[in-house]
């Protein structure tokens, strides 16, 4: 069950991106103790921004399991222990959201996450009730970042979404595409509509946003989310059946989920990339992004050419 005392727990939150007193034992953009800073990423509001989130798509829609969720509270433990703070989720995905309620719950201490999730629903008249299933199940009083889940019923989701950020009942408001669809209509309302974010697909075999959506999103100060970033775990199944390159190794990256992670964090317009993950093991591989160097162009297009070339 969510703790009683709901505001006393947001106020410690991420009201200014998540700097939940005490929690986290590193500070957003300093040196940490083994000497390297959190990547980080300014938002309209002037706060930063973990370069590396997690996304809950599939790995967090377990049900009632209590083994399972115990499991899942570790990973985003380790999460938030590492430094992360953006947690992704959508109704569209089963449980996820209550599974996430439970972890933060269980965690204790006002674990200072930066609650992202989606309005999914063809009803445009739902979305204030949506929102506030979503609050329910995470347990908190505002939701940081409301997204309109893949376009459904945008038009008056976006209004209503709008409204409550006029009232202070969210901090921001986005849109969602997956699997590359309709980028024609994001580009659109990127240009047309005052949303915060924007969230689609990018990774380093699908480099498709890059065309028009990253220039965009960058000219227009909204912030990008790289969803999929190892295309649903194929990718980063392909990648590991092969030694890590000597010269990534030589260059500061640690591990291929560093590498596919770095290549996308490292586009000055991408704000926060969200791997899924269900094992602690990979989570603590997926958080070595967040600190460390960023690959420059040049080994971008080595990057790029190594993978091609598997």
């Amino acid at each position: 069950m969510p703790e009683p005392d709901l505001s006393r727990r947001r106020m410690l939150q991420l009201a200014a991106v998540g700097l939940g007193a005490g929690w986290l034992p590193v500070t957003f953009g300093q040196d940490n103790p083994d000497g390297r800073a959190i990547i980080t990423r300014r938002l309209r509001d002037g706060q930063e921004l973990p370069a590396i989130g997690m996304g809950t798509w599939i790995t967090f829609n377990v049900g009632s399991d209590p083994e399972a969720r115990a499991e899942r509270t570790q990973v985003a433990r380790t999460f938030l222990e590492a430094g992360g703070a953006l947690v992704d989720s959508s109704p569209m995905y089963g449980s996820a959201e209550a599974v996430i309620g439970h972890a933060l719950s269980e965690m204790g201490g006002d674990p200072p996450v930066f609650a992202a999730s989606k309005v999914w629903t063809p009803d445009g008249d739902a979305t204030t009730k949506q929102v506030a299933q979503s609050e329910r199940r995470w347990g908190l009083e505002r939701m940081d970042l409301m997204q309109v889940h893949n376009l459904v019923a945008w038009e008056a989701h976006l209004e209503h979404l709008f409204e409550l950020r006029d009232e202070g009942r969210l901090r921001f408001v986005g849109i969602t595409t997956s699997h590359g669809r309709r980028h024609a209509d994001i580009e659109r309302i990127m240009r047309e509509r005052p949303i915060d974010f924007v969230q689609a697909s990018y990774s380093l075999a699908n480099r498709e946003a890059e065309d028009r959506l990253l220039p965009l999103a960058e000219e227009r100060g909204i912030a990008f989310i790289a969803n999929r970033p190892f295309q649903g775990g194929r990718l980063i199944d392909r990648v590991k059946r092969h030694p890590f390159p000597d010269w990534a190794s030589e260059a500061g990256l640690a591990n291929w989920a560093d590498y596919l992670l770095k290549f996308l964090i490292a586009h000055a317009a991408v704000t926060c990339a969200i791997p899924a993950t269900s094992r602690v093991e990979h989570m603590r591989e997926n958080m070595t992004a967040l600190r460390g160097p960023l690959p420059d162009e040049t080994l971008r297009r080595r990057m790029i050419e190594h993978l091609q070339a598997l």
